[in-house]
């Protein structure tokens, strides 16, 4: 217990030292802070043997599935774990043991895509063939992805993407009074559950700030229909669904924003 105070006091002092970038509330603990539990799950896989599932899936990520960091390792989930797009880019550790080539092993996988049909389990992982294999043991992975349906462990982890900073696709549709982005790579809980947008306008010299709630579009695509021009730069508030956390992406939609364009923040959550 001692110990645990001691990392929540860091976190405060944390906070208090990157003011209006980072916040703690504590809805739950910080994945990053919290014990493993384990549950169990139906498992099947989709796609190509030694690929990532769909081409980015119902979250919206497109073709970066197939690239680092998340490097196929993705799946698909039921309604129960899918909440309509609220989890899309949460982690969980996935291993199988009942099956001969088994390999036991935890390995980490991303929520990209839904499975509407995936209901006859409490929770059920459609994983890509890629994912699916490495559950195996060395060189077993075929025949694994043949048995079709496993029973398997999972527990939500904190994601790791390696030092990436969160990233906004700006939707081809966006324009001067209408604006939407697909939001990738939140470390720690993965998710989120509000987003919050600012224009140049709607702060003033007191710093008294303006911020417009924006809706989830689908997936990880989230939008503000501003009704009236937004002056840039845009800076994005995201709010963790899984523990409450904010985090301030400042300026990070620059004056001569285009769509279809991508902007990284500078910040990530811990």
């Amino acid at each position: 217990m001692a110990s645990l105070r001691s990392i929540l006091c860091l976190v405060t002092v944390f906070c208090c030292l990157f003011e209006g970038s980072f916040s703690f509330n504590p809805k739950h603990l910080n994945l990053s802070l919290s014990a493993t539990h384990w549950s169990s799950a139906g498992a099947t896989w989709y796609g190509s043997p030694d690929g990532f599932g769909s081409d980015g899936g119902s979250c919206g990520y497109g073709d970066v599935v197939s690239q680092a960091p998340f490097s196929s390792m993705v799946t698909s989930v039921g309604p129960s774990l899918y909440k309509s797009g609220k989890e899309c880019g949460a982690c969980y550790q996935i291993k199988c043991t009942k099956h001969k080539s088994c390999s036991g092993k935890p390995v980490r996988v991303v929520i990209t895509d839904s499975c509407p049909g995936c209901v006859s389990e409490t929770a059920h992982f459609d994983l890509s063939g890629t994912s699916f294999g490495a559950m195996a043991l060395p060189g077993q992975g075929e025949e694994l992805r043949n048995a079709g349906l496993l029973e398997i462990r999972f527990a939500r982890v904190a994601c790791d993407y390696s030092g990436k900073t969160i990233a906004f696709h700006v939707d081809q549709g966006s324009n001067s009074n209408y604006f939407a982005a697909v939001i990738e790579y939140e470390e720690g809980d993965g998710d989120l559950g509000s987003v919050e947008l600012m224009d140049a306008s709607s702060s003033d010299s007191v710093g008294d700030e303006e911020w417009r709630a924006m809706q989830q579009s689908w997936g990880a695509v989230w939008k503000l229909d501003a009704g009236s021009a937004l002056h840039p730069p845009l800076s994005i508030k995201l709010t963790s669904q899984y523990s409450g956390q904010t985090l301030l992406a400042k300026n990070v939609i620059p004056k001569n924003w285009q769509p279809g364009a991508t902007y990284r923040s500078v910040v990530n959550y811990l």
